[in-house]
């Protein structure tokens, strides 16, 4: 078997550690510390982390997204796919060299997705847009850290406690959804997200078609 071969390193604002870009023949990961975010080859429960949110607001003619995290791509080329011309996906990136590595050595995956029209990269925290405005998203996709209690960086606390919660309810239009991605079960975030006023779905999804490990996505509609 081929050996892993680190392509870069990243360090992540606000004392969040580092990343490291993996490569191994044509797999790529993105590693923090001991913990794997991503790899190239599991991409299913990304990818249905867009088709469950845009299966909520189809038919909205011109629908405002917002993707907090852009990984390898995959949640934003699945949305690119769901979503008509008129679309508008912001895509909020905490790390610049992750940006950096989309059009880097991972362009092969992104295939280009980032030079779609309807795209637009946000370098910052996905909370800072999320607070930004009130009913200024139709869609607000969480694929941050490994999920509410899967934190490699403390700050992303935040936007899964009652008051990121509350924010993210306020920055929601009417019948608008919250889709969180998970690699862990957690009882208690779907209570908070209950007691935050949404009504409630928890899918699981494998990471690769019907093999690989079992992920978790909520899905949360703002009532309208």
């Amino acid at each position: 078997m081929q050996p892993w071969i680190e392509l870069d390193i990243a360090t992540v604002p606000e004392d969040g550690g580092q990343l490291r870009l993996k490569r191994r023949g044509d797999e790529f990961s993105i590693m923090a510390g001991v913990t794997e975010l991503m790899n190239s080859r599991l991409s299913g429960s990304e990818e249905a982390l867009a088709r469950l949110s845009c299966e909520k607001i189809r038919g909205r003619k011109s629908p405002k997204i917002l993707i907090g995290g852009l990984g390898m791509g995959f949640t934003l080329r699945a949305a690119l796919a769901e979503l008509g011309k008129h679309a508008e996906i912001t895509v909020a990136e905490l790390v610049p060299a992750v940006v950096a590595w989309a059009r880097g050595p991972l362009a092969p995956i992104f295939a280009g997705c980032l030079d779609d029209q309807r795209t637009h990269i946000h370098q910052g925290d996905v909370g800072e847009l999320i607070g930004a405005g009130e009913a200024a998203w139709d869609a607000i996709l969480l694929d941050v850290d490994n999920g509410p209690e899967g934190l490699t960086r403390e700050a992303n606390d935040s936007l899964y406690g009652f008051e990121g919660l509350a924010a993210t309810h306020r920055a929601l239009r009417p019948g608008g959804v919250l889709a969180v991605w998970s690699s862990h079960q957690s009882p208690g975030f779907t209570k908070r997200l209950r007691s935050s006023g949404f009504a409630v779905e928890e899918v699981k999804t494998r990471a690769r078609g019907k093999r690989g490990a079992r992920h978790v996505i909520w899905v949360a509609v703002k009532p309208g």
